[in-house]
């Protein structure tokens, strides 16, 4: 689960990560009457994330919400909020999640995040300067009048420090699950209903890596003990239960579907 966001001796930022178009890193002669501006609906920018990333620890809160499946070559964990891209079905136009959704860590996270500093071998934290609520004497300034990093401040390095602690916990649990030889590709279909209430062709929405419950329940005894010792058995049940979750993905834009159809007028 990487962020690849860079920071090399050039000072300039490399890279491309979800929602962030402009980060900087946070400094005091950038950035030090700049703060938050507190609003009623701060989530305006996650409406174009319908695939989230997700941190292994977030696996049951999530799993009630959608699907959690896993995506590329590195197997990187993702929510998934919408059946199509950039569409987030659960932001609403107001910037707030519809209620009962669970909100992935790294959408609370914005506008911060950590970059690599590969000259210096360090993480440094950065803004996304161009996240709407980010104005010129906010609500909640990142700096004081000393140009020390104020206790808001303070509070999102300790949010980004725990989601780099979870974002490697993360990666340990996918590599294990890699060593185990667990994932399998599988596929999310959707089978429309024809005019005449036959079933008509199915079709793919999504083709992803998913734990295999044949490989699982293949696993040696003595296995199946650590994993529940440790913890990854519970989290690897979270990802199964979630993915009935398409399902309700699918009823949800069905009846927005047809709540946007014009009713036909009566003969």
């Amino acid at each position: 689960m990487s962020e690849p966001t860079q920071l090399p001796a050039g000072g300039e930022l490399t890279g491309s990560v979800l929602f962030y178009s402009k980060p900087e890193p946070l400094a005091r002669e950038l950035h030090g009457k700049l703060g938050v501006k507190r609003m009623d609906g701060p989530f305006k920018f996650a409406k174009a994330g319908h695939a989230i990333p997700l941190t292994v620890g977030e696996f049951p809160l999530a799993a009630v919400t959608g699907p959690i499946i896993f995506v590329g070559e590195e197997k990187l964990p993702i929510a998934v909020m919408g059946l199509n891209a950039n569409e987030n079905m659960f932001v609403q136009e107001n910037g707030l999640f519809e209620p009962g959704v669970y909100i992935p860590a790294y959408v609370r996270r914005y506008p911060f995040v950590f970059a690599n500093d590969t000259a210096n071998n360090q993480m440094v934290l950065c803004v996304d300067r161009n996240a709407e609520f980010i104005v010129e004497g906010g609500d909640l300034p990142f700096f004081d009048e000393k140009g020390e990093p104020t206790q808001y401040t303070q509070q999102c390095i300790e949010f980004c420090n725990n989601f780099e602690i979870e974002r490697q916990r993360t990666m340990s649990f996918v590599q294990l699950l890699k060593d185990l030889d667990l994932f399998e590709t599988k596929t999310a279909q959707f089978t429309p209903t024809n005019p005449d209430g036959s079933p008509a062709e199915p079709q793919k929405i999504a083709e992803y890596f998913g734990v295999s419950e044949e490989k699982l329940n293949k696993l040696p005894t003595e296995k199946l003990v650590e994993l529940r010792d440790n913890g990854a058995l519970g989290q690897i049940y979270a990802h199964l239960l979630s993915l009935v979750g398409w399902d309700r993905l699918i009823a949800v834009a069905m009846a927005r579907q047809a709540q946007q159809q014009p009713v036909a007028a009566n003969a």
